[in-house]
């Protein structure tokens, strides 16, 4: 068995590989054994074991999940783990009907969010001792991040925001604090700053014409009944009040009917 293929494997062809041009293979490094121990092996220098409750999104009895430092490339990724500190065979019968049910609790959580078609859900154990499984949130539309190299992915494309990611990690610790345990992901504040007068509608003010038209009006009517208009006088020099005005009679004409016809001369 030659140490180094002589060929790129046929998955440098598929359209979700993120890359290409020109590509070489590594050399295969030359077995170590025994391995050496994973991180973590000893629970004193665990870092799982170490975290405090704060570190977490969500957290119950016997299972934690953390998110991710800071945004990513994908709109979720999450890690499950136990509180225990075990590996995936380590598990009693109890912890493991647990992690089933705790798997697809998650992955619902994750896949009810806006945008998310698939949640692809991982399991190494070659990095660390202490049981955590992934969860990567494949957005929807995006075909060409199906299948294996989804992670990948995760490190290429652009973060997402931090006020929806925030958003996001509230959403999931609510639901899974439908079925118990404590959400400690908050969503974001909203920041509203009140403004420091509120701008009122300014009444129209009245012309000056219309002012003293107005004037001219009230000052007239109270005067009627004491006083005629400027130059009309009555017998003696008393002013005389005059008579009411009558508007004009008007007759109307019924244009349907014929007209008598009047004329001064004989017929």
């Amino acid at each position: 068995m030659p140490d180094t293929p002589r060929s790129l494997p046929d998955f440098t062809n598929w359209p979700s590989f993120p890359f290409e041009g020109d590509l070489r293979v590594k050399p295969i490094e030359a077995p170590v054994l025994p391995e050496p121990p994973r991180a973590g092996e000893d629970p004193n220098e665990c870092v799982a074991c170490a975290a405090s409750d704060d570190a977490y999104i969500y957290v119950n009895e016997r299972w934690r999940v953390r998110a991710m430092d800071r945004p990513t490339g994908l709109p979720m990724v999450l890690i499950l783990e136990s509180r225990s500190h075990l590996d995936l065979g380590d598990l009693p019968n109890m912890l493991a009907a647990e992690l089933g049910v705790m798997t697809v609790r998650l992955e619902r959580a994750i896949r009810s969010l806006d945008g998310v078609a698939q949640v692809h859900v991982n399991r190494s154990g070659d990095g660390s001792a202490h049981l955590h499984l992934w969860f990567l949130a494949r957005p929807a539309g995006r075909l060409q991040l199906r299948g294996t190299f989804l992670s990948l992915w995760d490190d290429i494309l652009p973060p997402i925001g931090a006020e929806q990611w925030h958003e996001n990690l509230a959403l999931i610790a609510a639901w899974l604090a439908e079925f118990g345990g404590t959400p400690l992901a908050q969503p974001p504040r909203i920041e509203w700053k009140a403004p420091s007068r509120f701008p009122t509608e300014a009444s129209p003010e009245p012309s000056s014409a219309a002012a003293e038209s107005g004037s001219g009006e009230r000052s007239g009517s109270e005067a009627d009944s004491t006083a005629a208009p400027a130059g009309v006088h009555g017998p003696g020099g008393v002013a005389a009040v005059p008579a009411q005005a009558t508007a004009p009679r008007v007759e109307t004409v019924d244009s349907t009917r014929p007209q008598q016809a009047t004329s001064s001369s004989p017929a």
